[in-house]
């Protein structure tokens, strides 16, 4: 192993990822495994939608699914007890998952709000927390790393965005969120990670992109 492969190599790794049936999440959870031999664990809504879980196992790799609610905080919370209950490891966590509800701001349903901060933030907070806790128990490295979090923010994190008022705090909350994880387990070997996309062309941006009265005023 050459030293730049010891430094960002993935061989070996095991991540657990949400968000991975489509869009960006998909992407890279491809990329996880195209890099290197590479396990993971998936979660899913439920178990209809293998596309990316066929891909993986097409490429040699080990894939499993498990479901859970996101927007359910009593189902997130018994994500890490199923998968460490089937003795796994988890090295990497990459948090994709995330929704977008799109209202007028004087307009926004509390409920919509609510259903967004839980999914895109909450959630994510608790798989830091969970998994977090679980990193600081592996033994470290030689290069004293104990893992890896990477979450996905927004452009809308600085931006703020028209009529997403809740996915444009969510994602604010996620760089901040993000800085605080990073101050505290940097120096124990977890590093911890943000990357805030600007608009990609996926399902979740189809109606904004296909909006020519939006992209007229732009």
């Amino acid at each position: 192993m050459s030293y730049l492969e010891g430094l960002f190599g993935l061989e070996g790794q095991k991540a657990l990822v949400t968000g991975g049936t489509r869009g960006i999440g998909q992407t890279m959870a491809l990329a996880l495994h195209e890099q290197a031999q590479t396990s993971s664990w998936f979660k899913f809504r439920d178990t209809t939608n293998k596309a990316t879980h066929d891909q993986i196992i097409a490429l040699g790799r080990k894939c499993t699914i498990y479901t859970a609610d996101l927007a359910s905080q009593e189902s997130v919370a018994g994500i890490l007890p199923k998968i460490l209950a089937d003795d796994h490891k988890i090295t990497i966590l990459l948090n994709c998952a995330g929704i977008q509800r799109r209202h007028p701001s004087e307009k926004f349903p509390s409920n919509d709000w609510d259903e967004v901060l839980q999914v895109n933030l909450t959630t994510v907070f608790t798989l830091c927390r969970d998994v977090g806790a679980h990193m600081l128990s592996n033994e470290p490295d030689s290069a004293n790393r104990r893992g890896s979090i990477i979450n996905i923010a927004s452009l809308l994190s600085f931006q703020g965005g028209l009529t997403v008022p809740a996915y444009a705090a969510s994602k604010g909350g996620i760089t901040q969120l993000t800085k605080a994880l990073s101050n505290e387990w940097a120096s124990k070997g977890i590093a911890v990670n943000a990357i805030a996309p600007g608009y990609i062309a996926t399902e979740m941006n189809t109606a904004l992109i296909d909006d020519e009265n939006r992209a007229a005023r732009f």
